[in-house]
């Protein structure tokens, strides 16, 4: 490890101060004193290992608050984990902090982390921290485990199968926009609404356990590079084609004003990333069961399309014309 600057006390005073008390009760963490941690795995599951990284910038404006940022990237950890049907056990969170980085700040982003450990049942085992001349940039790695055979994989689809996706769509590319102020002729409320799914994600934990322990789904994705590119990736570890019925997407109020003010934003609906809703195959003889558990979880769970032969996402509109789709998402580079 580094010492980060001189905004912040010592490396291992930072350690002792902010993160031990999040490892707290999990002996296989070792108070954070260790170079690696100790897990225990349940017989008859497995191992399920996931990580995302966030840079400043790029994933999220440098006027967020520390306390947002700090939940935000735990959170797309856990929708990676609910896409594969976890249970989540810990994570490990390696930082690097630019020398604009306080007290209060981190003691925020330490706040954040805190309480959604208690939301969702999961602690700090251990990481890295240093510091960088660049943008503030943070990588986590979540652990989680799975009944053997019970996975949620890409992979599963077949021809006929439904596809259906929890909560509404489109909420974050459109809540990215109006946090740039592109959206000022939007009420107020409908505003905050998306800015708010934009600045953080729901993972859908309970129902990704719920289709994975009922064997529902044979293929599941979390929405985080965008509907339609996600949707692709199923039908690429498929081998499948899919159809994606516009008109079916479900849409927030919020959203839905959106696009009656401006129809040409529904290629953003379509396309913008970071909804992190589940986005899974049903056979259509299990569409109502499947409905049924959502429904029993308080999560609306709608049917947009079918998977059909060939390759590929097909979009079609109201009238079943194909809508153009472009890149279908958001790439990196």
């Amino acid at each position: 490890m580094t010492e980060t600057g001189r905004r912040l006390p010592g490396e291992f005073a930072v350690i002792e101060r902010y993160f031990r008390p999040l490892a707290a009760g999990r002996p296989g963490a070792l108070n954070l004193a260790d170079d690696a941690a100790l897990l225990d795995l349940e017989p008859g599951w497995r191992l399920v290992v996931t990580a995302d990284a966030l840079v400043g910038g790029v994933h999220f404006l440098d006027t967020e608050s520390a306390n947002r940022i700090a939940r935000k990237a735990l959170r797309v950890n856990l929708s990676d984990l609910a896409a594969m049907g976890a249970r989540p056990l810990a994570y490990f969170l390696t930082i690097a902090f630019p020398n604009w980085i306080d007290e209060p700040w981190l003691a925020d982003f330490a706040h954040g982390l805190a309480a959604d450990q208690d939301e969702f049942a999961i602690a700090l085992m251990g990481g890295d921290i240093t510091a960088t001349p660049g943008p503030l940039t943070l990588s986590i790695t979540a652990l989680g485990q799975v009944e053997k055979g019970r996975a949620l994989l890409r992979g599963g689809a077949r021809s006929g199968d439904r596809v259906l996706v929890s909560g509404t769509v489109g909420d974050a590319a459109l809540g990215l926009k109006a946090l740039k102020g592109e959206m000022e002729t939007l009420p107020a409320g409908h505003r905050a609404y998306l800015i708010d799914r934009c600045r953080l994600p729901r993972p859908r934990l309970a129902l990704g356990r719920a289709l994975a322990e009922a064997g529902l789904a044979t293929a599941a994705v979390d929405v985080s590079d965008g509907l339609a590119a996600d949707l692709g990736h199923i039908c690429e570890a498929s081998g499948c084609g899919a159809v994606l019925e516009a008109a079916r997407v479900p849409l927030s109020a919020a959203a839905a004003a959106a696009l009656e003010a401006d129809p040409n934003l529904r290629s953003t609906v379509l396309t913008g990333g970071e909804d992190f809703e589940l986005l899974v195959t049903v056979p259509a003889d299990r569409l109502a069961e499947a409905r049924a558990l959502a429904d029993g979880l308080g999560i609306a769970l709608t049917e947009i399309g079918r998977m059909e032969e060939g390759a590929g996402v097909r979009a079609l509109d109201e009238s079943g014309a194909q809508i153009p789709l472009g890149a279908g998402g958001y790439r990196h580079f």
